[in-house]
């Protein structure tokens, strides 16, 4: 008998039997550090102190691995936090003393109940969701196919190499899925305790990797993503017409974080005037800003409007002149007059340098809140909001990386995202059809306050221009003089340059042709 069970190396063997007679184990004591068969195990089993305080498993090979390798004691929970064995010492003293800690059946119970569920969850992301690389490749073949139909063969080219691309950089994605389904399988076919709560960290990882997975994210950043998309981008500025629409879409299914098509702002929003001087006017539909440059001075805050109501998800496209100063974001509703001088969460212009606006209370909360829509009003359960101090912060813009401390430059169309669920809110750089570049992101935080979208505008070195005195020369010959908003030669002070404002031939003064757009939504 003994040398039958010796030809088998996995088996293991009885540490109290003789070596002449050792006996196949039953189970491992993890306290005594041995393996027992049936016969020596009956201690165990029958006496009530070895019952309750000696744990037992299936026979295992335990090479030391049962003791706290920091106080030496038997490892007996599990800490859910940290996803490790620990002893008792290290639960009610140590590190894990208020962490969520089992017993080796509960986790054990608790844990494989866990990846039941999260191999639905998978099940269904790749199901559910239409995630298949089947599937997700006959559409964009089908997409792509239509728009190329029209293209010369070097248009085709491109792509067939940007489907090859995605199509690898997507398989290679789908390894992470496999992999988290080897493991949940595996650790579900481990009948051993411990053995499945050593290898649960690894399988927890695996789980967490096939969770991150997006098949519909484009390729991986990096040399090999640039280039193409560099690629892509010089091909596509000498396409035809017809061509756009089929360059844009490569560059949104290799890139969709900086290559999206410019979607229009939606006729709801409209500019509402807060600060408006009498050099400014707004067009009929109340989407273009228009300012008499004779007139001089510029200074004015604009707020962003809708005819509906707000969703969770808002989005508006603003362009501007280089000749002005802005601000674009959202400001405190009773701060409109000044917004520094109340909370703001903005994206600044001054000259050619950017900087970011943000607001906290000290000691402000740090689970940020949802706003709810145009005038939105923040959680109000913030105690004693109103006697603390608050701070407005505003950073300098600079790129990362590889032009590190470089300013970024100034943008002509700014694209604004706000995400209501996230209380966050997203600048970009539009350049061209469609191409993008992210500004900043802002993150709103939990305050009592009514916050409002807002444009500030302000002329270059308005200060001057406003002191300067200006003429214009009528087509009857008459000279107006102007200092400031007034016209010297004239007994009236223009409240709205849209006003009729007449020269004594019935002429309007300073003419159409020197009225400028500031800025519009588009």
């Amino acid at each position: 008998m003994a040398e039958n069970t010796q030809k088998d190396p996995e088996m293991i063997l009885c540490d109290m039997c003789t070596e002449e007679d050792r006996k196949p184990a039953r189970k491992t004591c993890m306290k005594c550090e041995i393996s027992m068969c049936v016969q020596h195990l009956q201690a165990h089993l029958t006496t009530p102190v070895l019952l309750q305080t000696h744990p037992l498993t299936e026979p295992m090979v335990l090479c030391g691995t049962t003791k706290c390798p920091q106080h030496g004691k038997l490892l007996e929970y599990y800490c859910l936090d940290d996803m490790t064995c620990v002893c008792v010492s290290c639960a009610i003293e140590d590190q894990h003393r208020l962490h969520n800690m089992k017993t080796f059946s509960t986790a054990h119970k608790e844990l494989m109940e866990k990846l039941k569920a999260e191999q639905e969850a998978l099940r269904g992301k790749t199901e559910d969701d239409n995630l298949s690389l089947e599937k997700w490749e006959k559409s964009e073949s089908e997409k792509l196919s239509h728009c190329g139909v029209r293209l010369i063969e070097a248009v085709t080219n491109l792509r067939d190499i940007s489907l090859a691309s995605v199509k690898t950089s997507v398989s290679a994605r789908m390894v992470s899925i496999k992999t988290s389904k080897s493991s949940i399988e595996a650790a579900q076919q481990e009948k051993d305790t411990f053995r499945f709560l050593q290898m649960y960290s690894q399988v927890h990882q695996d789980v967490e990797k096939a969770k991150a997975v997006d098949l519909r994210r484009g390729l991986e950043p990096g040399s090999d993503r640039d280039k193409l998309v560099q690629e892509i981008r010089q091909n596509g500025e000498r396409m035809v017409k017809q061509a756009s629409n089929f360059w844009g879409s490569l560059l949104t299914l290799l890139d969709p974080e900086h290559h999206q098509e410019l979607v229009a702002t939606g006729p709801d929003l409209f500019f509402e005037p807060e600060i408006f001087p009498s050099s400014m006017s707004l067009s009929n539909n109340k989407r273009k800003v228009l300012h008499g440059t004779w007139m001089g001075e510029c200074s004015a805050t604009l707020l962003i409007r809708s005819t509906l109501p707000i969703p969770n998800f808002l989005r508006w496209v603003v362009r501007l002149s280089k000749k002005y100063n802005w601000m674009i974001g959202f400001c405190g509703k009773d701060s409109v007059n000044d917004v520094k001088n109340g909370p703001v969460y903005a994206l600044s212009c001054e000259d050619v340098n950017l900087s970011c606006l943000t607001t906290a209370y000290e000691d402000c909360p740090e689970a940020p809140s949802c706003p709810q829509g145009f005038g939105m009003k923040m959680n109000p359960g913030v105690p004693n909001a109103e006697n603390r101090k608050l701070t407005v912060s505003s950073t300098a813009l600079t790129y990362q990386g590889e032009k590190e401390d470089e300013p970024v430059p100034r943008p002509e169309t700014v694209e604004v995202c706000w995400n209501f669920l996230a209380a966050s809110l997203s600048f970009f750089s539009r350049i061209g059809q469609h191409q993008r570049e992210e500004i900043c992101t802002l993150e709103m935080s939990l305050n009592n306050w009514d916050l409002v979208p807002f444009v500030q505008l302000k002329m270059k070195n308005a200060e001057n221009t406003a002191t300067t005195e200006k003429s214009w020369k009528c087509s009857c010959g008459k000279v107006h003089t102007m200092n400031g908003s007034r016209y010297i030669s004239s007994p009236f002070q223009f409240e709205c340059i849209s006003m009729s404002s007449n020269c004594s031939c019935g002429k309007k003064l300073g003419g159409p042709d020197i009225t400028e757009l500031v800025c519009e939504l588009c």
